[in-house]
């Protein structure tokens, strides 16, 4: 092991020395000067413990300003403050700092710890200036409007971010953006409990007995893999991943009627979106930027494409998408006789509309209740229904259970936009209305800053995707039992 210099003397404390590449690197493996550095894993694994000694090591050397923030901080014992004191102890160093309530510095060199909690004083991180290093601690909780005003605050000639965090969930941004997809200057490092030299017997037993418990939690929470589900989502990741191409792992036949989604947007943030149904398989999409008054242009967008695949049209009737069925009726009716390939037939979608058969028993709920009461609205209807078909295929492929194929949902593995299509339909959450009935999270609601785990951009897709297999005239192929459930 090699003792930091300057702190401790020889056999004394140290940090790990897995780490020593990690901070001591210029560079990242592309030559890019360190911007970012990003240390993520499972428990036990001395991230947090390393990232405070070698910020102290370097408080010792040279004049710092150190930022240390974290999502939510009440109180400065919810910071790395008392992390960062005993590792000043264990070095033997208490006496060359100033220890105060809410920050520590350093006498000799004038380095300095800021605490922050970004909930409530990201506003406030706005002005600090000279901030040399931004440490971000359980950094999995970061939201991309939160980045978004703590890239340009730490904006200090070779300035740098410490972005440490156990991985929860395959769909948080911090996951996204630092490891999926890095920025430039980035440089990334895993590490687990077994790169951990200081690890007493009593932890290790702790961990080996975890593993032989449930080894899908120990791989989250031991060895740092995102989990793909948010028990909270009405769509889970795995039921998604488990539809792809399912119909050909399970031999099924795709049979039925084509319908085509489609989500309206103007020249507003929204973009239009379209996804294509036959029968139970989605296998096709198409997304695109609407500008202002173009609504007939995207209509007959959507009216080709229906036209093209002899598909029935569902649209969002709501706002701007209140005129879609007109255009189309006009399109219709331009057709000569002696031309016509198609007569669209359309539907509009309602989301805040009354449930489709109300009186009929939602199989699933318990106790037994029907529709119009265990269902909010209509959406919520679409979505729980789709939820259905898709876990039966994830039980399929996982299990081996049999179901009808019309009581199962596909989607094919050469969709265009499939990965934003699955990000979208796999995160919008259930809620509640007063009276006790599920709906899912709004469109509004998705876009809110202080959106637990983030704001996301408006599901377009996801939306096109559910109004492609809604309940309604000729909906969803499913089979008789079902249709009488639903």
């Amino acid at each position: 092991m090699t003792t930091l210099p300057d702190l401790g003397h020889n056999g004394g404390p140290t940090l790990n020395p897995c780490l020593q590449t990690f901070w001591l690197a210029a560079n990242n493996e592309r030559g890019e000067p360190i911007r970012n550095r990003v240390l993520y894993g499972g428990r036990a694994s001395s991230k947090s413990w390393d990232a405070a000694g070698f910020a102290i090591f370097l408080a010792c050397r040279l004049k710092i300003r150190v930022l240390c923030a974290r999502q939510f901080q009440n109180k400065i014992d919810e910071s790395v403050y008392a992390l960062l004191v005993v590792q000043i102890d264990r070095f033997g160093l208490r006496g060359q700092f100033r220890i105060l309530d809410n920050r520590i510095i350093h006498k000799r060199t004038g380095s300095e710890f800021l605490f922050y909690g970004l909930w409530r004083h990201i506003s406030e991180i706005k002005s600090l200036e000279g901030i040399d290093i931004c440490w971000l601690e359980e950094a999995h909780a970061l939201t991309e409007v939160q980045w978004k005003v703590l890239e340009p605050t730490v904006r200090k000639e070779g300035s740098q971010f410490w972005i440490i965090f156990n991985p929860m969930l395959s769909t948080d941004f911090a996951w996204r953006r630092f490891v999926v997809n890095p920025p430039p200057g980035t440089i990334i490092r895993g590490i687990n409990y077994n790169e951990n030299p200081f690890l007493s017997s009593t932890m290790q037993a702790v961990i080996a007995a975890a593993r032989e418990e449930d080894e899908e939690e120990f791989n989250h929470i031991y060895l740092g893999v995102p989990r793909d589900d948010d028990d909270a989502v009405v769509i889970k990741r795995s039921w998604l991943t488990s539809a792809i191409d399912a119909h050909k792992a399970l031999g099924i036949e795709i049979t039925g009627s084509k319908r085509l989604g489609f989500d309206v947007a103007d020249d507003g943030p929204d973009r239009n979106a379209l996804v294509l149904s036959h029968g139970p398989l989605a296998y096709w999409s198409d997304l695109w930027k609407g500008g202002e008054d173009e609504l007939p242009k995207s209509a007959a967008r959507a009216w080709s494409v229906a036209v093209e695949h002899e598909a029935e049209l569902v649209y969002d009737n709501i706002g701007v998408g209140a005129g879609v069925g007109g255009n189309v009726d006009q399109l219709n009716a331009a057709q000569s006789e002696a031309h016509r390939k198609h007569r669209v037939r359309h539907i509009g979608f309602n989301a805040g509309g009354a449930v489709f058969k109300p009186d009929a028993i939602y199989s699933r709920s318990h106790p037994q209740r029907t529709n119009k009461d265990f269902f909010a609205n209509i959406k919520a209807q679409a979505w729980w229904l789709v939820a259905d078909r898709l876990r039966n295929v994830h039980n399929a492929i996982r299990d081996g259970r049999d179901f009808d194929p019309s009581d199962m949902l596909f989607i094919d593995g050469e969709m265009p936009n499939l990965s934003k299509l699955i990000d979208e339909l796999c995160t919008p959450k259930r809620d509640f209305d007063n009276a006790g009935k599920v709906k899912v999270e709004s469109k509004k609601d998705l876009t809110k800053s202080n959106r637990v785990g983030g704001p996301r951009p408006s599901p377009n897709l996801a939306d096109a995707f559910i109004m492609s297999f809604a309940p309604g005239r000729r909906a969803m192929q499913i089979s008789p039992e079902a249709l009488r459930a639903a």
